[in-house]
């Protein structure tokens, strides 16, 4: 029997790719194992392998096509003796239509009582008869409705039990309470019903722009259209819930880094060479990578994740550095257990995800997840600035560059190398206090590195 090969899910949230490149073409002989293709996600490009072996009977979406969906089948293997007329009876996506046709009668059965209905003396029903009346909140009963549509309702001041649910037994969901809202027909929460028909306008002013609005601000022909690729949506999507749903906020540091620096001469000129090339070569941001994972490690109440129902409190700080990418974009690659490795250690780890991330080789599990974040801008001589968290991570850190400033050292006025640093925390999970005694201890282990060391 043929064997089909269908689009593989490279992790948990993807559910679309694109088909990069065929190893194999029709008529060529596989093993299990054999790399056939290679998929790209919006972080990576990975290796598809063949289940079984086989014949390559029909490759059924070609190189270079997008947005191919999660279990599309994309190949047909032949089993020995069998040609290509096995394809048409192997299950592969034909059933699935066969099943569709016999299905499509029990979907025109409604139309006929439609029909039917029409031809009666009956009435029409009312628009408003359609949707299943509001649930009713009797004295300590419970009203049906989503937590989604809950928070909507209750940022916008909108009275929930005044909303007809469409959902199961008159539920109330997300489109309820939006369309209640936009038509003007919610009711505000202890407010007058003239606040209700001015929540319509309010909401339709934060909308953002439609594009042809965006681009009737600019002269035709004075632009180029770039599409967005699968990486910028994710980013965006992902940084504009972030902006949306996290309470954030920021405290910002200077740390005096002449002693780090020293410190990183004298380790980087006494590496012992192996093959003729220095066993590691410390950067600043090693160095800020392991003196957060050590301020984490001292405060594990800092070192948590927001969940609806719990705190999560890991065990090992999981750290992820921002990369920028050629082209367009960034990516998070994560150092794991980074309070247990040394500056060397971590030095070369991140040269090694750096590199990959750069040539969309990571694994998704090396780029998924993490306790927190550093997005180092120094190397352009960003002075300081803020950065925005990626949940699941509670908190992130901002580095800027290092220069050389005035300073009150002593009871005297002198210069020193100083790098301001910026802390951006959730402050579901970190309140004030807590984020203040997190970036103290960062700010300490750099001032004093070689408490790095010991």
């Amino acid at each position: 029997m043929a064997t089909e090969s269908l689009m593989p899910a490279l992790s948990s949230t993807m559910e679309e790719g694109t088909l990069a490149k065929w190893h194999v073409k029709e008529g060529d002989d596989v093993t299990s194992g054999d790399v056939i293709a290679e998929i790209e996600t919006d972080k990576a490009t990975m290796e598809v392998e063949a289940v079984d072996e086989g014949k390559v009977g029909k490759i059924l979406v070609s190189e270079g096509t997008e947005g191919v969906k999660v279990n599309e089948l994309i190949a047909v293997l032949l089993e020995e003796g069998e040609d290509a007329s096995a394809i048409d009876t192997s299950g592969g996506g034909a059933p699935k239509k066969e099943e569709a046709k016999k299905e499509e009668p029990k979907a025109e059965a409604p139309k006929e009582e439609k029909k039917e209905s029409s031809s009666s003396d009956l009435p029409k029903p009312t628009p408003a008869s359609s949707a299943p009346p509001p649930p009713e909140a009797k004295s300590g009963g419970r009203l049906f409705a989503s937590p989604l549509a809950r928070r909507i309702a209750k940022d916008n001041g909108v009275d929930i039990a005044s909303i007809k649910g469409s959902g199961p037994h008159g539920r109330i969901v997300k489109k309820d309470v939006e369309s209640a809202i936009s038509g003007g027909t919610a009711k505000p929460a202890g407010a007058p019903k003239a606040a209700a028909e001015s929540a319509a306008p309010a909401a339709a002013v934060s909308a953002p722009p439609s594009d042809d609005q965006v681009l009737k601000l600019f002269p035709e022909g004075s632009y180029d259209l770039i599409p967005h690729d699968g990486m910028r949506k994710t980013i965006a999507k992902r940084m504009t819930e972030a902006r949306q749903q996290v309470p954030a906020f920021y405290i910002t540091v200077d740390c005096m880094i002449d002693d780090l620096l020293k410190l990183r001469a004298d380790l980087n000129a006494s590496a012992p060479e192996i093959d003729g090339k220095p066993a590691y070569k410390l950067s600043v941001n090693d160095m800020v990578i392991k003196a957060m994972a050590m301020a984490l490690k001292a405060k594990p109440a800092a070192n948590v994740s927001w969940t609806e129902s719990a705190m999560v409190r890991h065990k090992h700080v999981d750290i992820g550095v921002a990369t920028v990418l050629p082209g367009n974009g960034l990516i998070t690659p994560i150092l794991r257990k980074a309070e247990e490795k040394s500056l060397s250690t971590i030095s070369n780890e991140m040269k090694d995800l750096a590199g990959r991330a750069r040539d969309k080789k990571l694994k998704p599990e090396e780029y998924q997840g993490g306790t927190t974040a550093i997005s180092n801008l120094g190397m352009f001589a960003v002075k300081d600035f803020t950065a925005v968290i990626n949940p699941p991570h509670a908190s992130i850190l901002a580095v800027g560059a290092g220069e050389k400033r005035p300073v009150v050292k002593d009871g005297a006025l002198g210069v020193a190398t100083v790098m301001s640093i910026t802390l951006t925390s959730d402050h579901r999970c970190l309140d004030g206090v807590l984020s203040a005694e997190l970036i103290g201890l960062i700010k300490g282990y750099i001032e004093k590195p070689m408490s790095m060391l010991v």
